[in-house]
């Protein structure tokens, strides 16, 4: 038997390496999070209206669904009716009604505590969950005209939070509350056809056409770089280079990290902002003039622009922000500025130029959407998950990410518990086209399935994890959309 370490001691060949030239990607993102520009944002408006246009956009689809569902239901020989108002209920009546949920949870953070904040006061520390064990909890539906209780032993089976769009089915009893029996949701939107956009954007060299569109290769997923600046913090970043430029290994690694065709960045790259000092580190820090370097620390931000831009003359690269980098907290959270980025910058696209042409360094919003190699793509830097986690009893983020699907939103809680901007026309987070592959970043750890909906439509599910806890890349095929893992790790010297 050879020793493996026999390829490392060995004389040198004179036979030719073969040119091995990187799989192309056909990349057309979506502006569906984009926020107007100068004058046209502003934070006057209402939080009101989001909820009322949520209602309006997907009362129809869950109409639908319940009426097909519930046409002939019958109890005692009573048929269910449909009832158009929350507050046109009639006790003992079997009917259904559609409406927004609003989950009264008494440990969910509310106005009191920014309150406390101003006077100075302690605030308590951030809940895992906001769920009560004593059941305190309660589940409103509301509509324009009012809001009622829903109860039942149905109930605690269902995963709900505030914000989703529902039609329930039952009959209001003695106490004034709606007793369901059944619960229906809009399911999953229609889905666009793969190349259903082809606007013939390759990225990464020439077209290699296969039946008319061009040859898919894999799309890098990573999240939670956590760079911080510190020297030797990323060691296991380095290795993550090594392998995507296909210097890590041997000939067979090498073709395999040729057939990697973009690099998505699922947000969490740098491990915190510069964070806000308090009013008593402001009150006791003496005021300096000029610049000063203690008030923002550049290197992370310097470390992951050299990062990136060692990769970008062979990879595109997709950077979505997240929780702890410098962009607006508020969701969609906008584009990191290119001014961050002095060495990628001149990747990226010029300003003023088509947004046909995307450029090779690509960053986007969080939530993010748009076409990779004919596939639609929605990815998130993964708050609108976390932020659905607080609101059930269970762990399982799969679970949580198909119920946003068939809720037809991205981030439900927003803007309850969830910072947003304050949509007024339109509720931006609806998910009016189904997505092909739906990617969450910063989970606990990696997770994927692939759901069916009613009309045919398949998504695969990704729940990504932070790379700089678990070492792990994710790798997607953009053929079948099979997924494997990477996994990078240092050994400790005991």
């Amino acid at each position: 038997m050879t020793n493996s370490l026999d390829v490392f001691l060995q004389s040198p060949t004179t036979n030719d390496f073969p040119n091995l030239e990187r799989t192309p990607s056909s990349y057309n993102p979506l502006q569906t999070y984009d926020l107007a520009k100068g004058n046209d944002k502003h934070y006057q408006q209402q939080y009101a209206d989001m909820y009322f246009t949520r209602l309006a956009m997907l009362k129809k689809p869950v109409e639908q669904v319940a009426a097909e569902a519930w046409d002939d239901f019958k109890i005692a020989g009573e048929t269910a009716k449909k009832v158009d108002r929350v507050l046109a209920v009639r006790q003992g009546q079997l009917c259904w009604i559609v409406g927004t949920v609003y989950m009264e949870m008494p440990l969910k953070p509310n106005v009191l505590d920014d309150i406390s904040k101003e006077h100075w006061i302690a605030a308590p520390p951030p809940r895992a969950k906001f769920t009560s064990p004593n059941g305190q909890d309660q589940i409103m539906l509301e509509d324009e005209s009012g809001r009622i209780r829903l109860t039942g032993s149905f109930l605690p089976m269902q995963l709900l939070v505030t914000g989703c769009i529902v039609a329930v089915l039952g009959t209001e009893n003695r106490d004034g509350e709606f007793d369901v029996v059944d619960l229906k949701v809009p399911d999953l939107p229609a889905q666009p056809e793969r190349w259903g956009r082809h606007h013939s954007q390759v990225q990464g060299g020439k077209n290699n056409q296969q039946n008319g569109t061009p040859q898919a290769g894999k799309m890098a997923i990573v999240s939670g770089l956590g760079i911080n600046g510190d020297e030797g913090d990323t060691l296991c970043v380095d290795l993550l280079l090594e392998y995507l430029l296909g210097e890590a290994a041997g000939p067979e690694s090498q073709v395999a990290a040729a057939n990697i065709s973009r690099l998505l960045v699922a947000g969490n790259s740098i491990s915190h902002g510069t964070p806000i000092p308090s009013r008593e580190d402001v009150a006791a820090k003496k005021k300096k003039y000029g610049y000063d370097p203690t008030a923002y620390n550049a290197a992370p931000t310097e470390r992951l622009d050299v990062l990136l831009a060692t990769l970008l003359p062979s990879l595109p690269i997709t950077l979505l922000p997240g929780l702890t980098d410098p962009a607006n907290v508020s969701l969609p959270q906008q584009p990191l500025h290119p001014a961050l980025f002095p060495h990628c910058r001149a990747y990226s696209l010029i300003p003023g130029e088509s947004s046909q042409d995307p450029g090779w360094f690509d960053t986007a919003t969080n939530p993010w959407q748009g076409d990779v190699d004919g596939w639609r793509v929605l990815a998130s830097g993964g708050q609108t998950v976390d932020d659905v986690f607080k609101y059930v009893e269970g762990e399982d983020r799969i679970e949580m990410m198909e119920s946003m699907l068939r809720w037809r939103l991205v981030a439900p809680t927003a803007p309850d518990t969830l910072w947003s901007y304050p949509f007024q026309l339109k509720d931006a987070f609806i998910i009016s086209e189904c997505p092909h592959v739906y990617i969450v970043g910063n989970q606990p750890k990696f997770d994927t399935a692939v759901i069916e909906g009613p009309d045919g439509q398949r998504v695969r599910l990704i729940a990504v994890p932070k790379f700089r806890d678990t070492g792990e890349l994710i790798l997607l095929d953009m053929e079948n959309l099979g997924v494997e893992v990477v996994k990078f790790d240092l050994f400790q010297k005991t």
